[in-house]
C-alpha cells in the first residue's frame, strides 16, 4: 500500500477518534477534536499532492479519498447540527449534493466516461474543512451562521456545476 493510500486510511481511522474527543466530557475536549480535524483534514490534501506528484493515484485512492472526506465532514456536521449549532437544512444540502454528485459519477461510468473532481469541487472541500474547524473555536453567532452560509453556498455551487458540465452524461431523451 503506497503513502497516499496510507494517508487516507488514516484520515478513516481519526474519524472514531474525533467522535470519541468530541463526546468525552473533559477541559478541552473540543480543542483535542479540532486538532485530530485538522490532521485528517491536511491529510486530504497531503495524500492528493503526493500521489499527483509521485504517479501514485490508485483505483483504491480514487474510491476511498472522496469517501474518507466526506466522512469527515459530515461527521463534524453532524456534531455540530446535534448541538444546535449547525442546522439541519444545510447538513441536507451537503448530503444532496454529495449523493447527487456520486450518482453523476455512476452514471457517467457506466456510460465508459470519469467525471474529475472539479475546481469547484476542490474549493468547497476546502472551505468546509476551514470553516467547520473555525467553528471549533468559540465564535460569536454571526461567525457560525457565515460558515454555513459559506458551505452551503459553495456547496450548492460546485454541485451545480457539476450537472452543469456533465448535463450529457443524464441522457434526459432515452
Amino acid at each position: 500500500m503506497n503513502l497516499p493510500n496510507k494517508l487516507t486510511l488514516m484520515r478513516v481511522i481519526l474519524i472514531p477518534v474525533y467522535l470519541v474527543l468530541w463526546h468525552l466530557d473533559f477541559p478541552g475536549n473540543n480543542y483535542a477534536a479540532l486538532a485530530v480535524f485538522v490532521v485528517a483534514s491536511l491529510t486530504d490534501f497531503l495524500d492528493g499532492y503526493i500521489a499527483r506528484k509521485h504517479n501514485l493515484v490508485t483505483d483504491f485512492g480514487k474510491f476511498m479519498d472522496p469517501l474518507a472526506d466526506k466522512m469527515l465532514v459530515l461527521t463534524a456536521m453532524t456534531c455540530f447540527c446535534a448541538m444546535g449549532r449547525f442546522p439541519d437544512w444545510a447538513l441536507v444540502i451537503v448530503m444532496a449534493r454529495e449523493f447527487a454528485v456520486s450518482g453523476l459519477r455512476l452514471v457517467a461510468v457506466d456510460n465508459g466516461r470519469v467525471i474529475a473532481a472539479g475546481w469547484s469541487g476542490k474549493v468547497k472541500t476546502f472551505s468546509t474543512m476551514i470553516c467547520l474547524s473555525l467553528m471549533h473555536f468559540p465564535v460569536p453567532g454571526w461567525f457560525e451562521w457565515a460558515c454555513v452560509i459559506v458551505i452551503a453556498a459553495t456547496t450548492l455551487y460546485s454541485g451545480v456545476e457539476y450537472f452543469v458540465k456533465n448535463k450529457d452524461v443524464l441522457n434526459w431523451n432515452k
